[in-house]
């Protein structure tokens, strides 16, 4: 028979007694905790093989932890995914599905939060920018107010100037100006970086890791950018020529594809140079890629920053860093721009792992995880026992080997409406494994699941639905029982099941 062993007993006998100080800090050395969360960012970054965006520092913070290169968020728009990654709660146990559907605590009154958790084992717990979602704030997280505290999309310092643009002209550029009388105009301000919001909470962070240095800290800072509207500061989008901007590759519908997997970017066509239906004019998609570069390359600064005044004020040997994305993007891939579905693109995210207990730096993890397990690998690096209502596993034993095999499979989900103003009638779970991407829509009224296949092995883009083909029955049936079981039965063997 197996031995069964406790996630907290393999993350032991995985990092052995020299080990042990990674898990378990001593308590006058606890760790402190900065948690770095980039709206919209994908894994587009040097660190995750791309040679076109520049990121040095996000890619000098991966020289220095681990680097998961399969990590995926529990559903691709940010208000459920940052809910499930703060809660460490899927997504159908909160019931927040939509970025309309924000308020946890009214499912989930005694929930507690990553941060919330925190500030119980008496750590200072500070929160900047978006960390809970767009407008959204969770008091009990934090030891002083959140800032912006309750405002909603706040893209813009100058707010007199903002108060005098119509409404319905405040988003209808892809890449706006601080000058809105050349609104029409792609050319970006030549502003300084704290101009717009990132570049203060930024500022704010720094003020912030000088003020808590002498104590045990959890601080989230969260940036808005690559965000639409791609707004950044001219030197940004200088950093680019429009002439190694790539086209999307593969910019089509996956064949045989579901309708329901599909939307028509809704997000994005609200802007003044983008058609209401149909494609792109000619050269619009290089221009979006490049406005969307420009600011994770604004992002990127801001991240630099903090980080810098992290090691200025030598907190980094006793401070754990963790930077995420907070879910995938479509740059044109599919036809599809934004995010909103349940295909790789949208669902891989960027997670990195650095700072002190690393026993393994500049190295790559491959085994899949989920951002549920973010909040209990947290608690590992700053020897802190879990909630046991937690939906994930520790990453602790990859961050020690970080080649190690781990789960069978990694969960995600999106809802569709079944009828118009009907959200959520319809649920598309999915699931990556090793090899595929397994996808099955479960709509109200329909007397069949609409099922997607792609074989990563031998079509990485997701390019071919192949659920059909014959000779995909046997691992058709064995996906479908695997999602039919769900996330506990995909841990590694030999771990209790939660």
């Amino acid at each position: 028979m197996e031995k069964v062993v406790s996630r907290r007993g393999l993350l032991r006998q995985t990092l052995g007694t020299a080990g042990l100080a990674f898990g378990q800090p001593p308590a006058q050395e606890k760790r402190n905790v900065l948690f770095i969360v980039v709206d919209d960012l994908r894994p587009e970054l040097g660190c995750y093989g791309n040679r076109v965006v520049k990121t040095p520092n996000i890619d000098r913070l991966a020289r220095r932890g681990v680097t998961f290169t399969r990590a995926y968020c529990q559903q691709s728009v940010c208000t459920p995914s940052r809910t499930s990654f703060l809660t460490g709660l899927r997504p159908d146990t909160t019931k927040v599905i939509d970025n309309g559907r924000g308020e946890f605590r009214q499912i989930l009154p005694d929930v507690v939060t990553l941060p919330q958790f925190f500030r119980q084992q008496g750590y200072e717990t500070r929160g900047l920018g978006k960390v809970f979602g767009e407008g959204l704030n969770d008091p009990k997280a934090w030891s002083v107010p959140l800032w912006p505290d309750g405002i909603a999309g706040m893209q813009y310092v100058d707010l007199e100037k903002w108060s005098r643009v119509p409404v319905a002209e405040k988003s209808r550029t892809p890449v706006p100006t601080l000058e809105w009388e050349k609104r029409e105009s792609s050319q970006a301000p030549e502003v300084p970086d704290n101009a717009l919001q990132d570049g203060q909470v930024a500022e704010r962070a720094v003020q912030a890791l000088r003020e808590m240095r002498g104590k045990p800290f959890f601080l989230a800072v969260g940036f808005l950018k690559p965000h639409l509207p791609f707004v950044a500061p001219k030197k940004y989008f200088d950093l680019y020529s429009p002439r190694e901007i790539p086209e999307p590759p593969y910019s089509f519908p996956p064949k045989g594809a579901p309708e329901v997997a599909l939307h028509p970017w809704v997000e994005l066509r609200g802007y003044t140079d983008i058609p209401k239906k149909g494609p792109l004019p000619a050269g619009k998609a290089r221009e979006l890629i490049h406005g969307y570069y420009a600011a994770t390359s604004y992002a990127d600064a801001q991240v630099g920053k903090v980080l810098g005044e992290l090691d200025r004020l030598n907190l980094s040997s006793r401070t754990a860093v963790v930077l995420l994305g907070d879910n995938g993007w479509h740059l044109g891939e599919h036809d599809l721009w934004v995010k909103t579905t349940n295909f790789e693109f949208d669902t891989r995210v960027p997670l990195i792992f650095s700072g002190a207990g690393m026993p393994a730096q500049g190295v790559r993890a491959p085994g899949l995880v989920e951002f549920v397990d973010i909040y209990p690998t947290l608690c590992d690096l700053c020897g802190c026992s879990p909630p046991k209502e937690l939906e994930g596993l520790s990453m602790a034993p990859l961050l020690a080997e970080p080649a190690r095999k781990w789960k069978k499979a990694a969960f995600s989900q999106f809802p569709r409406p079944f009828a118009p103003k009907r959200a959520g009638d319809g649920m598309g779970y999915t699931m990556r494994t090793e090899r595929y991407r397994y996808t099955e829509w479960r709509m109200p009224g329909q007397t069949q699941n609409a099922v997607e296949l792609y074989d990563h092995e031998k079509d990485p883009f997701e390019t071919v639905n192949v659920a059909g083909r014959p000779e995909n029955r046997t691992p058709l049936a064995q996906l479908q029982k695997t999602l039919q079981d769900g996330w506990r039965a995909a841990l590694p063997p030999g771990i209790d099941k939660p």
